[in-house]
């Protein structure tokens, strides 16, 4: 790819990502990408085949930025199961709020819009591997408390450190980050690991 594809392409994903946050919950058309990109649609597809690769592309390229990758590194350290998990509660809880507006952008539009929902699973997808590392370790430090199988572990996890329930407890109740952080961490090591 050629630097002046490279640019056009890092210009169409920062534009999708404005628009995203400026107009969340407008399911966004590639005809108005390319328009507010300064390109036409058909050189708009020949960097996306589709809406569902650009929206995907658009989140892969906002993590990039955001440096998740470098932030996921810090769960790499953990020596235990429940260090990983409160170490993944602490970065995804933190990152969250840098995130958001994406977030809540596709969430707001998923229901009604394919491409949407196909960005928001494959990002929720990732996370949801990750608690299922978390419950692995747990289950190879025979930790896991009885009653949770690893299934329903995994998901639990998940769901209780989703977007929507850090929505609620910090948008709607006001907590701040250090508190999402350390209540959600005791609540999910007191009902998952094993006195």
């Amino acid at each position: 790819m050629s630097r002046n594809e490279t640019n056009t392409r890092t210009h169409i994903l920062e534009t999708t990502w404005d628009l995203l946050e400026t107009q969340p919950g407008r399911s966004l058309s590639m005809g108005e990408i390319a328009k507010a990109s300064g390109i036409s649609r058909q050189a708009l597809y020949l960097h996306f085949a589709s809406r569902s690769e650009l929206l995907i592309a658009t989140t892969h390229y906002v993590d990039e930025v955001k440096g998740l990758n470098q932030r996921l590194q810090e769960i790499e350290t953990a020596t235990s199961g429940t260090q990983m998990m409160a170490l993944c509660i602490k970065v995804w809880g933190n990152y969250i709020p840098e995130i958001y507006g994406v977030a809540k952008a596709l969430m707001m539009s998923k229901d009604g819009d394919e491409a949407a929902a196909a960005a928001w699973t494959d990002n929720m997808g990732c996370l949801h591997q990750v608690c299922g590392q978390i419950v692995q370790a747990l289950i190879s430090e025979k930790i896991l408390a009885a009653n949770w199988s690893q299934e329903n572990a995994t998901d639990y996890i998940w769901t209780t450190i989703s977007i929507q329930n850090w929505e609620q407890l910090t948008r709607e109740c006001g907590w701040s980050t250090d508190q999402y952080v350390s209540h959600i961490t005791r609540a999910l090591t007191t009902a998952l690991v094993s006195n």
